[in-house]
């Protein structure tokens, strides 16, 4: 093809007929330019198809993540709730009579109050998009907005429950270890104690002690806040499935 245009040059030189020449040039020109274009083109495309593919695995990826993620989370808020519960039922026993008291089973209270729940996600698809930089990848723009809060919202959820973990960790536990017996508490724990304590101990005295009513207000504030925060996870991982949907 290369000969075959260069010996119409040649001809049209040695005819001397350069204005014919001078159109063909162009001409020449004009069709490297648009075979650079088609081929630039047809890169485009096919550049397009390997993004394409790309996305359809990340959406893949991002909807099974988030499936456990559910999963794993309503477990935590149910964990959470009956934390909270729990945490209600001893603050409405402070001040009441010590008969009504025995009627509940304090040490069991005791152990589910102390269990705030917990959520660890798996996060490998969300930080490997954003490192790579490849959520660019992602033509939805209320998944990318959706993904962006998520990361936000995970963020203050930690926050809260360490705030609760605190609480538990510098004021409720050092509490009840000088006014409850902490070994009958972990027999429902991993622990699981046979006997209970020996000591003679007068369990029933926090219900009577300010202290105690104003540290668990508090620590239920901060376990409610906590279960709050999972909630809003809970329903921006609805959305974020639904946006990912096959």
């Amino acid at each position: 093809m290369i000969k075959f245009f260069r010996k119409i040059r040649q001809k049209l030189l040695t005819e001397n007929k350069f204005s014919k020449y001078l159109i063909y040039a162009v001409g020449e020109i004009i069709l490297v330019v648009i075979g650079i274009l088609i081929a630039l083109q047809i890169n485009n495309w096919n550049q397009e198809r390997l993004f394409s593919n790309e996305e359809k695995i990340i959406l893949k990826n991002i909807h099974t993540e988030f499936l456990e993620n559910k999963n794993a989370l309503k477990l935590g808020l149910e964990e959470n709730n009956q934390g909270s519960n729990a945490s209600i039922t001893l603050l409405n026993l402070v001040g009441q009579k010590r008969e009504f008291i025995k009627q509940h089973n304090l040490d069991s209270l005791m152990y589910v109050m102390l269990e705030t729940g917990s959520f660890r996600p798996s996060e490998n698809t969300i930080s490997d998009l954003l490192q790579s930089g490849k959520l660019q990848l992602i033509k939805n723009e209320r998944l990318k907005n959706l993904l962006y809060k998520w990361t936000r919202n995970l963020k203050k959820t930690d926050v809260s429950f360490n705030r609760a973990e605190l609480k538990i960790d510098n004021e409720l536990v050092p509490y009840l270890s000088k006014h409850y017996s902490m070994k009958d508490i972990d027999t429902y724990g991993t622990l699981q104690w046979k006997s209970k304590t020996l000591l003679n101990i007068d369990k029933l005295y926090i219900f009577e002690d300010i202290q105690f009513e104003n540290i668990m207000d508090d620590y239920l504030y901060r376990v409610k806040s906590a279960g709050n925060n999972l909630k809003e996870l809970l329903t921006i991982i609805d959305k974020i499935i639904l946006e990912t949907e096959p």
